[in-house]
């Protein structure tokens, strides 16, 4: 075991400690879940790894905040004793660093292998994670905690025939390269130019011979210049193309580039340097037009990193500096001016703004923000001067976390990703067979010609790259993910993204989801003289110190009503568990509690009548005659019944000797609740609500907000058989809730969805799925969203398998040419399929009054 104390390598790259340790008796999912959440609560502790069947821990751990005596101490803390690795006694401990690359022109799966293969000669490295959709490469590679080299990977990524610039960690601005504009690359020169060479020989050997037949010596002369055109043009534009055809043969990799080298050459070769110099020209097109469109997805990813300005004006030493963001720390005060970005999550300490939480929450409207209020890092200050105390660290602000599990959640492959890079692995080599068949065949068997069949199976070789078959989904599945993270819909991978619309069911909590959790005042009904203020004063004096939750929402009312502060002196309070409060007021003694508590107090028939718009009360002989009117109101037996069947709590206010009026309490249901609920109907979903609350609370929530079916008084795993019996009728069922209290049925359910994760972060790493703000407007828009992503992923593999198939039939016949294989079946393919799924970014969510009614917006 290295004794060694590692320190930080420069350029920013993170330094990580490996510690296995083997913990026999961890031996179940439950025992590893106690040892999780021992080690958890150490600081610095990256990820952790309990593998039951094995009896192993992997804690992987920062050593500049930990070390590995801590890690021992939490495991034999949750009860459970460790091994010795090996006959030394010592436990297997291993120093890695993780270092980032930008491989921009690595933007797909083919060019993935090849720079997999490359690397996997470099003996330091112990692992390769790959990318192509955002063109970076991750190595965790084996070091003593000092710095680790990173030329040799470099050199490694270059011998498969592409740049690679390490990322800067610290700053992580260029982490998807810096876009070049491809015509003014290099390659694009050189494309340009092989096409000015084409076209020029193309001139000589078609065109120029037809304007004089006769002339049989400039035509010849015409031929040879232009095959040395052509040749040219090979050797301008198809550079490139060789040179990658070339390591992907050293690195055995059967991918476009090399049957595209194979082409040209053999096109050259067989004395066709127009079909070979067309192939380099159309086929160089093509990668730009493809890298043109790369850049395009990638420009999403790049928006969200740009939300954090890269500087920072904090207060040091009674001074104003600027620094770079990187170097503003926890508890550092930041100064933000009108129309500037908050540079990191904090509390407001002096001054109140608006401030536009678009970036974050996807929330339309700026909200007001105010001393002791949370905002968030690349939020924009609209109005006013700020002075924010900071309260995360570098890289830990929730646009950090955002940006880092959008860029999670693209490694992690759909199934319809795995189908399609399976497939393609047949479809190739079959292709290829064909193609060398069509070739040859003819000519040795029947005696025909081999030019023809050469071009013809040359034709085939080209169709055989699956190219814009194996980029449709993954381009897709990057535009939706980033489209949804823009608009405050955080999808934490591929899959996810995908399962949300292929199922119809949805489950929804009450608490926090459907309502706001917060309970406020809903009613007030005053008696006998009194009015409304004069209830509230007396009810907000007595309940004002009692400390539960809806005696605080009739405290804040009064408050609003600028009541809270005319009540008179209040002595001898008492809280009654489970009927109320009892206090004097000015001398009389006051009550506040259910109506049961009034049962035994007032000597009164409790039956009121309005009488002008005024509610009276009467008892005895009288409260009868009055009860043969018409209005007649009975206020414990018809008031208080009422109120409780739209799910309020009813607080009655009154003395010894008669009922003054009373409260109703309630949890408020969102604004926007029915509307999302009738447009997820509209869209066919099917909107259960699971709630741990009573039956007529439910009742009535689930009426006010358009719900059919629900089910009450859940204890959590109730809930939990709720989500696997709908599971089981449905086979998908999503569920949307707080992230916290809901966490078994969230995990359980396909989709786990999380409401208000801003901020959050148990919901931010927990959820499949987290909206950042409280907003149910999302729901209806990631439904739409998904479907619309799915239908464009089924769109791009159809048409790719389909268009394929047609050129592949009309090759042997010379119906299909080498430029239709090149201009349709790479070129107009994959440019095809980047354009389907570029449509997903412009999918927006939708408010109430955006609607008119329309249902075309659903898309599938």
């Amino acid at each position: 075991m290295s004794d060694s104390s590692p320190t930080g390598p420069p350029d920013g790259r993170s330094v990580t400690r490996t510690l296995e340790l083997r913990v026999p008796e961890m031996d179940c999912p439950s025992c590893a879940g106690k040892v999780t959440n021992s080690v958890e609560a150490l600081d610095g502790i990256e990820t952790i790894d309990p593998q039951v069947t094995t009896g192993k821990l992997f804690v992987e751990y920062d050593p500049n905040v930990v070390d590995d005596d801590d890690v021992r101490e939490r495991v034999r803390a949750a009860g459970y004793s460790i091994e010795s690795g090996r006959a030394g006694g010592s436990d297997r401990e291993s120093d890695t660093v993780t270092l980032e690359f930008a491989v921009p022109e690595m933007d797909c799966s083919s060019c993935a292998g090849k720079v997999e293969n490359a690397l996997e000669g470099v003996s330091e490295i112990d692992s390769i994670e790959t990318q192509p959709t955002t063109g970076r490469v991750t190595v965790t590679a084996a070091g003593t905690g000092s710095a680790v080299d990173p030329g040799p990977i470099v050199t490694a990524i270059e011998s498969a025939g592409y740049e690679a610039t390490p990322i800067d960690d610290e700053r992580g601005r260029d982490r998807f390269g810096t876009p070049e504009p491809v015509w003014r690359s290099r390659r694009g020169v050189g494309t340009i130019a092989g096409g000015v060479l084409v076209t020029v020989g193309m001139v000589l050997q078609f065109v120029l011979p037809a304007f004089d037949p006769q002339a049989f010596v400039v035509a010849e002369r015409a031929f040879h210049v232009s095959h040395l055109l052509f040749i040219a043009a090979v050797a301008v534009a198809g550079t490139p193309i060789l040179r990658n055809g070339y390591y992907s043969a050293r690195n055995r990799s059967l991918d476009i580039d090399f049957l595209m080298s194979a082409g040209i050459v053999g096109s050259v070769l067989t004395h066709h340097p127009f079909e070979g110099a067309m192939l380099a020209v159309l086929f160089s097109v093509a990668q730009l037009l493809e890298r043109y469109s790369m850049d395009r997805a990638r420009d999403s990813m790049r928006e969200l990193m740009d939300l954090s300005p890269e500087t920072a004006t904090i207060q040091r030493d009674g001074q104003e500096v600027t620094v770079p963001v990187d170097a503003v720390a926890r508890g550092d005060v930041v100064i933000v001016r009108p129309g500037e970005k908050i540079p990191t999550d904090g509390i407001v300490r002096e001054g109140s703004s608006t401030i536009d939480q678009a970036p974050i929450t996807g929330e339309s409207v700026p909200v007001e923000r105010g001393e002791g209020e949370e905002v968030y890092g690349g939020t924009i200050n609209e109005a006013g001067y700020l002075e924010i105390e900071v309260t995360s660290e570098p890289g830990e602000s929730t646009i950090a976390k955002i940006v880092e599990l959008v860029e999670d959640a693209q490694r992690e492959s759909t199934d319809r990703e795995q189908f399609v890079e399976r497939f393609a692995s047949v479809y190739t080599p079959i292709v290829v067979a064909l193609a060398i068949t069509v070739a040859v065949a003819p000519p040795l068997l029947a005696g025909a010609s081999w030019n023809t069949w050469f071009l013809r199976g040359l034709t085939l070789l080209v169709i055989a790259c699956p190219c814009a078959f194996v980029i449709s989904t993954p381009v897709s599945v990057v535009s939706g993910i980033t489209s949804a993270a823009r608009n405050g819909v955080l999808v934490k991978g591929g899959r996810h993204l995908e399962a949300v619309g292929e199922g119809d069911v949805l489950a929804i909590d009450k608490t926090g989801t459907l309502t706001t959790g917060e309970l406020s005042v809903t009613d007030v009904v005053a008696l006998e003289g009194a009015d409304e203020d004069d209830v509230l004063r007396r009810a907000g004096a007595i309940e004002r110190r009692s400390e539960h939750p809806i005696a605080e929402a009739i405290v804040d009312h009064a408050d609003e009503r600028d009541v809270g502060d005319a009540a008179g002196s209040v002595e001898d309070f008492e809280a009654l568990p489970g009927e109320g409060v009892r206090a004097d007021l000015d001398g009389v003694t006051h009550y506040a509690g259910k109506p049961d508590l009034f049962d035994d107090l007032a000597n009164l028939e409790h039956t009121h009548v309005t009488d002008g718009g005024q509610v009276q009360a009467f008892e005895g002989a009288e409260a009868r005659r009055q009860c043969e009117r018409d209005d007649c109101i009975d206020l414990l037996r018809e008031v208080v019944p009422d109120l409780e069947s739209q799910g309020k709590t009813v607080v009655v206010v009154g003395t010894d000797e008669q009922l003054l009026g009373l409260v109703a309490i309630a949890d408020r249901v969102r604004p926007e609740a029915e509307w999302a609920v009738s447009r997820l109907q509209a869209q066919g979903v099917r909107t259960v609500m699971l709630t741990g609350d009573n039956e007529g609370t439910a009742r009535a929530i689930a009426s006010e907000v358009g719900i059919e079916e629900y089910h009450a008084e859940l204890l959590p795993e109730e809930k939990l058989e709720w989500i696997r019996r709908l599971d089981d009728e449905h086979g998908q069922v999503a569920m949307v809730g707080d992230g916290i209290n809901d966490a078994p049925a969230l995990a359980t359910a396909t989709v786990g969805i999380a409401m208000g994760a801003a901020g959050t972060d148990t919901a931010l790493e927990t959820a499949d799925i987290a909206l950042m703000g409280d907003d149910l407007t999302r729901l209806p828009y990631l439904f739409r969203l998904s479907r619309t992503a799915n239908g464009v992923i089924r769109q791009n593999i159809w048409a790719s398998l389909g268009v394929k198939a047609v050129l592949a039939a009309g090759a042997p016949f010379g119906i299909v040419t080498v430029i239709h294989a090149v201009v349709v079946g790479d070129m107009g393919m994959s440019l095809g399929v980047t354009g389907n799924a570029m449509r997903l970014s412009r999918i927006e969510p939708e408010s109430p009054e955006d609607v008119s009614g329309s249902e075309s917006e659903i898309e599938a």
